[in-house]
């Protein structure tokens, strides 16, 4: 029984895990167009979860072990129009690409998904276990 329950945190933190990655993404696609940070004219830096398995014998599963920022370069592009222009008529924009979200995002989803389904089982299996006692 306890090995069921230690397979139920495994999935629990996998939700976490993939919820967690889901917000950085949302955010990402929320500031595809933010030209400026803190009064500065500092494009917004494409951030990442970065998972960290979890191999002991009390915990097992995955944890968002840091969020990094992309360090690629911003995109240019020509807008002399632009509030955020620099003297040249130059905006910088985030180093993000919205296909490369939106697929991380549907990726992150149906490994949340999956995780939940993996929990219902795991629930469905213990009750099962419980009532053959």
């Amino acid at each position: 029984m306890e090995n069921l329950f230690r397979s139920l945190n495994i999935s629990n933190t996998g939700i976490r895990a993939e919820r967690t990655r889901m917000n950085i993404i949302a955010q990402n696609l929320a500031n595809v167009n933010t030209t400026r940070q803190n009064g500065e004219k500092t494009p917004y830096k494409r951030k990442e979860a970065i998972f960290e398995e979890l191999l002991n014998k009390e915990k097992a599963g995955v944890v968002v072990a840091e969020v990094v920022e992309d360090e690629s370069s911003p995109i240019t592009e020509y807008n002399p129009n632009h509030p955020d222009a620099d003297k040249s008529g130059y905006v910088h924009k985030p180093n993000i690409d919205l296909h490369f979200e939106m697929v991380d995002l549907l990726t992150a989803a149906r490994s949340y998904e999956a995780n939940l389904l993996a929990g219902k089982l795991f629930k469905d299996i213990a009750e099962r276990t419980i009532s053959l006692e």
